[in-house]
């Protein structure tokens, strides 16, 4: 037996890729068209954005121990979010949650460790590039990292809002990625995090400037093997 998953969503196209992979990874622990029970909660994007915009990450907390809960009152035995930017709100959820999570960022972290990166490269949105969530992760793995300037901040940023989380994937916004990917392999970093969880459905790692981070396969790798691991 394997524990049940709740996945607590925020953006659709993320949400939806790391259920995916969840699903399509299992059958080669557990046998044929076989994975763990999943359950999936999300409230709009749009509710999350107001409190987002505005630094309310009390309220985002709401928003996250909502779906926390209602997948707990189903059966849910841990949680995972496929969203790099809520988890500022990380240790507000984890307070009062009913249930244990995981979190995202430590995934990441645990795999930079296995393949020797020490020097990350941040990219997602605004608010996560420039905020705590990897930061403060990073450094209790003995990981640095760094983030693009200011101005590739606000495209990554608009890319993410008017083209990704709305399943838009353009072969011009992918090159502009592996542009300032660039610009940070050359100021010393040696992998990028995908810190958004909709970046992996446009960026090649075949041709990517740096070994790419996925965040979002990699907490929903994290999740199956919790699952077999504790179930």
């Amino acid at each position: 037996m394997s524990k049940h998953v709740g996945i607590v969503a925020c953006s659709a196209e993320g949400a939806a890729l790391c259920y995916r992979t969840l699903c399509a990874e299992a059958p080669a622990l557990m046998g044929e068209h076989m994975h763990p029970e999943v359950s999936m909660h999300t409230h709009p994007l749009g509710e999350y954005m107001v409190y987002i915009r505005s630094g309310n990450w009390q309220e985002v907390a709401k928003l996250m121990l909502s779906s926390a809960r209602k997948l707990s009152d189903i059966g849910a035995q841990f949680a995972i979010s496929p969203d790099n930017t809520i988890h500022q709100a990380f240790d507000l959820v984890i307070a009062e949650s009913p249930i244990p999570w995981l979190h995202i960022a430590e995934a990441v972290a645990d795999e930079a460790k296995t393949n020797g990166f020490r020097n990350l490269a941040i990219t997602g949105t605004k608010y996560l590039m420039t905020g705590p969530v990897y930061h403060e992760v990073l450094k209790k793995f003995s990981l640095s990292c760094q983030i693009p300037d200011e101005d590739d901040r606000e495209k990554i940023d608009t890319i993410i809002f008017k083209e990704l989380v709305n399943g838009v994937f353009l072969e011009e916004s992918r090159l502009y990625f592996n542009e300032v990917i660039q610009k940070v392999k050359d100021r010393g970093c040696d992998a990028v995090v995908l810190g958004c969880t909709e970046i992996p459905l446009l960026i090649d790692p075949s041709d990517c400037p740096l070994p790419t981070l996925d965040s979002t396969r990699l907490l929903a790798r994290a999740a199956l093997k919790k699952a077999l691991r504790e179930g």
